[in-house]
């Protein structure tokens, strides 16, 4: 245990705990001051306000608020232990208003636990993945591969979106 406690452990552990810390207050606030303005207000028609409104009103939002008015205030701490639910869930406690201070709180234990998950577990499996892609050409050519679709997918599906006519 004597070695844990002197090296790089625990500045990736701060280092993520505070990372997480910082993406969920924004989070709650970005979800907070949309909600309060633009939802009530406005009704953007393009660029990332139209996006940001849009995604706010969309379903995934809906079923992070869904899931902290069923289950409560424990889903945001257990929502750091998820993949993309974090984010819908940390919103919604930004739409629902809930109180800064009682956000705070609750979130700690759920930055805590990703920060040790990914100090411990997710640096492992990273580089598990990098030295394994690293010491393979072909598997290199194939993350290059799946990494192009992935961004052809999106400016495709982007350009999609623009050239739809909107309804005014």
């Amino acid at each position: 245990m004597e070695g844990l406690l002197d090296g790089p452990f625990w500045i990736a552990l701060l280092v993520l705990f505070l990372g997480a810390m910082v993406r969920g207050q924004a989070t709650y606030w970005l979800a907070r001051v949309v909600t309060e303005q633009a939802l009530a207000h406005t009704h953007p028609v393009q660029g990332w306000r139209a996006s940001v409104h849009d995604w706010l009103q969309g379903e995934g939002p809906q079923r992070g608020r869904a899931a902290i008015e069923k289950w409560g205030l424990v889903m945001i701490p257990l929502c750091y232990l998820t993949v993309g639910f974090q984010t819908l869930v940390i919103a919604a406690a930004g739409m629902l208003r809930i109180r800064w201070p009682l956000f705070t709180l609750v979130q700690i234990p759920g930055a805590v636990a990703w920060g040790l998950l990914y100090a411990t577990i997710g640096f492992a499996m990273w580089g598990a993945a990098l030295a394994a892609i690293a010491g393979s050409p072909l598997a290199l050519a194939g993350l290059l591969a799946i990494l192009l679709v992935v961004v052809v997918t999106m400016v495709l599906a982007h350009r999609r979106k623009q050239d739809r006519p909107t309804d005014v």
